[in-house]
Formats: structure tokens, sequence, C-alpha cells
């Protein structure tokens, strides 16, 4: 599991309380999973020293294990480890303190090493007679990943980087839509998909960590969806722990799991062939959960053809002095992410080309890009001839992109009158119309009921003379 994954990860579990720790303890596959990917390795060591004593650990002889110069280490793991309440501490007077690991982390850690117990939490593998169809091979499964998390990345970047709906087909359903939104990685303009910030961010991720920036956006929805945190945390530690192209049995999923099935299928994250399928397949975006494994191996989204995918984190992009780019790619996504910021002129079979202007990258600022996620992208995938200086990009064009983005950050100042205190929702929309059929409506805002105008002679005597047919009546 990435560091950026964990972080996240471990950020979020530390919000959970004392008692829904407990329930999740009680599964082996997600204390086995939060041992594994969630712990430094000092509290790692910390967990297994303790896992078999008999009795609690007299903070003293805690203390002896680590060099005096290690006290900041120390603190941070027991303080990791309290968070998450996996370790208990116990004061008998006010002179001996006492750790020791809660009893259900510890139990179902043992299970989980020993292979001992009766949980069945870390799945089970279908029988033939659930099996309706041949089992499927690691190939189709990958490929199932690659479209579906393909699909999700190019509807975030391809509104904004002005791919006509439709112009590629990608198929992402309303929900995960909804968690685009909801995790405010893309924004709806004018029916149109448009990304933020946040979601600049998210692209620029590997994908383990935006499967887990995903997933905990799905677990913040769950009470929104009637579905229990706990089962919904346990069921994405299982299958973590599962083995890529084995299928397994849904008999066992509570009905919370049955109904994330369907959703993370969507995802990519797992394969179920229908609804009434007694089977589901976790794919690598799923088994890779808590590992330090590579979520899919490369991949070009324009063709589905597979590529090294070592050579896919090889960088591609050149940028000369004159702020021209050129890009050896020919994948809709990382064409789509370029001109996000840059005016592309040209594209060949493997090349694009273009400039970054300040047009492009104020276009680029307006949407909630910054100049710094802008060089910081350019410099991660720089050619490996670039890659060679130091910095990789010539610092004219970073110095530039930096202005460019404190020119369209300028204020600019407007003299005019806010208009604001309407009586109903009625009398607002008619006397904005008015305001915007004159040309002098500057800013609005519908949700508080006000507007901004340069001029306001017109619009009161327009106020005026509907008062007084008010009257007349």
């Amino acid at each position: 599991m990435s560091a950026s994954s964990s972080i996240q990860a471990l950020e979020y579990l530390q919000g959970l309380p004392l008692q829904t720790h407990r329930k999740l303890y009680e599964a082996p596959s997600t204390v086995l999973a939060v041992f594994r990917c969630m712990l430094p390795h000092l509290a790692k060591s910390i967990v297994m020293a303790m896992l078999y004593m008999p009795s609690a650990l007299p903070a003293a002889d805690l203390e002896a294990w680590f060099k005096p110069s290690a006290r900041r280490e120390r603190e941070q793991a027991l303080s990791i480890l309290d968070r998450l309440h996996i370790l208990t501490s116990k004061r008998e007077d006010d002179r001996s303190l006492s750790y020791s690991l809660s009893q259900g982390f510890q139990r179902s850690l043992r299970q989980a090493i020993e292979g001992s117990g009766t949980h069945r939490t870390f799945g089970v593998p279908a029988t033939k007679a659930e099996r309706r169809e041949e089992k499927l091979g690691i190939d189709f499964l990958d490929q199932h990943a690659r479209t579906q998390w393909e699909g999700i990345l190019f509807f975030m970047v391809s509104g904004a980087a002005g791919f006509a709906p439709g112009s590629v087909k990608m198929d992402v359903g309303p929900g995960t839509k909804q968690l685009l939104h909801k995790g405010d990685l893309v924004r709806t303009v004018h029916e149109t998909p448009k990304i933020t910030k946040e979601g600049f961010t998210f692209v620029l991720q590997e994908t383990n960590a935006q499967v887990w920036n995903l997933l905990i956006v799905y677990l913040r929805m769950g009470h929104e969806l009637g579905m229990s945190e706990t089962e919904v945390l346990s069921f994405l530690f299982m299958l973590g722990s599962l083995e890529l192209g084995q299928d397994y049995s849904t008999s066992t999923l509570s009905d919370t799991q049955l109904q994330m099935l369907d959703d993370l299928s969507a995802m990519g994250i797992v394969y179920r062939s229908s609804k009434d399928s007694r089977t589901f397949y976790p794919t690598r975006l799923a088994t890779t959960l808590t590992s330090d494994s590579g979520a899919l191996p490369g991949t070009d989204i324009s063709t589905n053809e597979k590529t090294d995918s070592k050579a896919q984190n090889k960088g591609f992009i050149i940028v000369e002095t004159n702020y021209r780019l050129y890009a050896y790619t020919n994948s809709l996504i990382q064409i789509a992410i370029l001109s996000l910021f840059t005016k592309l002129q040209h594209r060949f079979p493997n090349l694009v080309s273009g400039k970054l202007t300040k047009e492009s990258v104020h276009r680029a600022v307006q949407s909630g890009i910054t100049s710094a996620q802008i060089i910081s992208y350019l410099t991660t995938y720089a050619h490996p001839q670039m890659q060679k200086s130091n910095p990789p990009l010539p610092p004219t064009v970073m110095d530039q992109i930096r202005l460019w983005e404190y020119e369209g950050e300028r204020v600019e100042v407007t003299t005019g009158y806010l208009m604001r205190e309407f009586g109903s929702e009625v009398e607002y929309r008619d006397v904005q119309g008015y305001a915007e059929a004159l040309g002098v409506l500057v800013w609005k805002n519908d949700a508080e009921r006000c507007f901004f105008v340069s001029h306001v002679e017109q619009i009161s005597a327009y106020l005026k003379k509907k008062k007084e047919g008010r009257g007349g009546r």
C-alpha cells in the first residue's frame, strides 16, 4: 500500500469511535489489513512483541526496549496504537502503568496469523454449483478494471478539456458520478462536468491512492445510502486479502456488502456478471488495496492495448524555453489533462504538440487548477532527457506560469450597487432578469437572492413603476 494511500486510510480510521473499532476487530481479515498497511514499522514491532504475552506489559519494561534518544518515535507509535484502540493502558496505582493489546484485536490477529477459527472473513471460494460460466482469466479482469477506472478519469477531465459529450464512449454510472460530485472532484457547470482543484490533485495521484480517495468518499456516504459503515470497511479490507483470478461466493455476504458489489463493479474494483450471479471476482484494484503492488498495469486508453507499466511511468513531455510543449503519447486521458492548461495545436499517431499560453493557464486557474499543480505535473512526466537537468523544467517557464496565475488572481474593482432583500423569489428573478437584459448585471448569487449592478437608475425606475402599478390596483 503506497504511503499516500495508507495516510488517507489511517486518518479515516483514527476518526472512528471505539465501538466501531471493536466491531471491526472482530474480523481477522480487517485486523491483518490494519496491521500490515496502517501501522508504522515501530508500532508493528510493539504489537508482535505483545501478541502472545499472557499478561499486561509494565510501562517501564516497554520503555526499556528503546534507546533514550528514541523517545519521540516511541511516543508516536504508542499514539497511533492508542488512537486506533489497538493498545490499552491501565494504571494500578500512582506509579505503575501497564499496556495490553485490546482483546478483539489480539484474538483476531492470532487467528489471521495461525489460520485458525471459523470466521470465513477471507472470502469463500465459489463452488462448481455456484459458478454458472467458465472461470474468467486475469487478463479479462485487468481489462474490466482498466476500462472502468480510466472511464472515471476521462469523465473528470473531458469536460474541461473540451471533449464533446459522447465523443469517446466511457461508461460511468450515476452512482460513480454522485461520488465524484460528493467528493468535490468535479462540478457540473452548464450540464458539463468540470474538474476542480481537488479533482486535478486526484488525477495526479497513483491509482491505488485514487481508489482509496474515492472509497473514503463512499464510506462517508454510507449513511445516506443506508449502509453499515462497519460492514463496508470490513468488506473493503477483505477484498484486499483475496486472490486475483479466483471467484468467490456471495453466500456469506450481508445485504450491505451485496449492494456494494454493484457499486464497486461500476468502479472496476470487482467484477460480477449480473445482479443475480452467486459469484464475484476481485480485480487488481481490489487485491492491491492493502499491498504495495501497483494497482493496474500500464495501458493506452485510446486503443485499450496494454503497454509496459515502466514505460507508462516514464516521462513523455518536453517543454522548451519558448513555451512550446511536445508530448509523446496517444493516451486520451493524458491528452485531455494537457489540454486543461495547454493550447494544443497538432496531433500525430504518438505525439501531440502545443504551447503554454497566458490564456490557457488563465483558463486552468479559473477552473481551480493552481500553477504549482501544473508545474508538478510537467515535472513528474518530464522526458528522461529533461530529468537530467535540475530542475527538469526551464526556470523561465516555471516563473512565467506562476506570473500568469498571479495576473489572473488580481482583484478587479467595479463601482456599482448591491441589490438584495427581495420580498420573494419571483420578484428577485424578475428584477435580476431586467438588469441582465439592460446589460448592467455584474455578479449574482441566486442562493442569497442578491446581485450587483453597474448602474441602478433604470432599475430604480423599474421598481418604482412596479410599485405604483400594484398601488393602482
